[in-house]
């Protein structure tokens, strides 16, 4: 990776798991809830409580030193306003692309905006497209991130594939039964610009691939998401000991934790601290990777320590040892994470971030 930069960036997501009944009625789950309000949206088409996010978050990025056509936009996303389009019937907000046309209007920018629809993997895919626009020149900037608020019908979707946990997510436990839904968003802003006014953080690799294993069930070796790492530590020019904070998709699932359990151990055996932070944030689906990625941002600017690697600490001795971070785990000196990120049909994203000195 020649250059890239991210300069900026901001995120909104929940800090911890509550308790609601309300969404799939008369069953007990946990929700990572935002508690905030959010300004309302002028123009009818675009106010979605995931734009009204984006708005919060947009309003937080510097943006001087650009002119309108030199800006381009990459949003991930899964939802979009499928919770409002029940009500409301509007075609708009169904639409996945709806959240980046909504930042290209009102930010008011003149260049390439699109969305981006992987499943999990969204947020990284977006950086990857972000990535692509500014090596071929199409752009000076991209505002690239992800966002998904909690909506029914996906939660209802969940809880059809039995996946969906009644208790906090358990990741890597013996005792784990499911996932976390959550809600929130990160943006950044990449460049080939440095920031003068700040430390700015590098994408040093990234890796995709895809199992085409099963629409909802990944490939319980492992072997394509430890394609995906390989491929992002040979695009980064690095070495597996050179990573020093891996933040773990870790869903809580059965078959998710045992893949990555097992893809995780392939290049690293149990020599990189690792943790889920879906305990605190919840799986936020198309924002997932972004929170993450942007949970790994705090880390390298020194503005949060390794994420604890919250479970029951019943390990699932059946999976592969991996090296979950724990009160005793060194968080000082990190200079380079990881974020990995694995979701329906196969597809698989991991980056690598690290800080410039």
């Amino acid at each position: 990776m020649n250059g890239i930069l991210i300069t900026d960036a901001s995120a909104i997501f929940a800090d911890r798991l509550v308790f609601d009944d309300s969404i799939v009625k008369g069953k007990e789950f946990y929700f990572g809830k935002i508690d905030k309000e959010f300004e309302q949206i002028e123009e009818p088409k675009y106010d979605l409580h995931c734009n009204r996010i984006l708005k919060y978050l947009a309003d937080k990025i510097d943006l001087s030193g650009y002119k309108k056509d030199e800006i381009g936009i990459v949003i991930g996303t899964t939802n979009s306003g499928i919770s409002e389009f029940e009500t409301t019937e509007n075609k708009h907000h169904a639409e996945l692309g709806n959240p980046a046309e909504f930042l290209k209007w009102y930010l008011g920018t003149k260049n390439f905006a699109a969305g981006v629809s992987t499943a999990c993997t969204s947020g990284i895919k977006a950086f990857s497209t972000a990535i692509k626009l500014l090596e071929n020149n199409v752009c000076k900037a991209v505002i690239a991130g992800g966002v998904d608020t909690i909506a029914p019908m996906p939660t209802y979707g969940f809880h059809a594939l039995e996946v969906l946990s009644h208790e906090r997510t358990n990741p890597f436990s013996k005792n784990r039964n499911g996932i976390s839904l959550g809600e929130g968003g990160a943006l950044f802003l990449v460049t080939k610009q440095q920031s003068k006014n700040t430390e700015n953080i590098k994408i040093l690799g990234i890796g995709e691939s895809s199992d085409a294993y099963h629409s909802a069930t990944p490939d319980p070796k492992g072997e394509q998401a430890a394609a995906a790492i390989q491929q992002a530590l040979d695009d980064a020019g690095l070495k597996p000991d050179d990573i020093d904070y891996i933040n773990l998709h870790g869903t809580g699932t059965v078959s998710n934790d045992l893949m990555e359990a097992n893809a995780i151990f392939k290049i690293f055996e149990n020599k990189v601290p690792a943790s889920s932070t879906k305990p605190y944030t919840g799986h936020c689906l198309g924002a997932a990777s972004s929170v993450e990625s942007y949970i790994c941002w705090e880390i390298l600017k020194g503005k949060r320590n390794l994420p604890i690697h919250e479970f029951d600490g019943e390990y699932d001795e059946s999976l592969p040892k991996i090296n979950l971070v724990n009160e005793n785990t060194l968080s000082k000196n990190i200079k380079i994470c990881m974020c990995t990120s694995f979701g329906f049909g196969g597809t698989n994203a991991v980056i690598i971030l690290g800080r410039e000195s």
